[in-house]
């Protein structure tokens, strides 16, 4: 026969146990995912021309020219540097904006990425 203070040390670890259970799916939940968006670049053009995304997507510039460009952001904010023939880069903005972007190698590729 179990004492009154055994009962209640029961009852208190089976309350905290389930409590436990409850919580843990929160704890362990993986954090949202962004949504990965390509731009193209090919004769020498940014394709599409305005992007909007969310900050945590993911931007990938993939080069399918034969010679180098980059995606270089007027303000400052992004610079994938040379992107090789046949290579891409990629930027994961986390602050909304309006940030033009052209090519250093080719002042008229002119492109907009947006973030809401």
């Amino acid at each position: 026969m179990k004492s009154t203070g055994s009962k209640r040390l029961s009852a208190a670890c089976a309350f905290a146990l389930s409590l436990s259970f409850a919580i843990a799916p929160l704890a362990t939940s993986s954090p949202t995912r962004g949504t990965t968006h390509t731009v193209v670049i090919d004769g020498v053009r940014f394709e599409p021309e305005t992007l909007s995304v969310r900050p945590g997507d993911t931007v990938v510039w993939v080069n399918h020219d034969p010679f180098p460009h980059t995606a270089t952001s007027q303000a400052g904010r992004f610079d994938s540097h040379e992107i090789g023939a046949g290579a891409s880069w990629q930027y994961t903005p986390d602050k909304s904006g309006v940030f033009p972007y052209d090519c250093t190698f080719h002042p008229t590729m002119r492109a907009t990425l947006i973030v809401r």
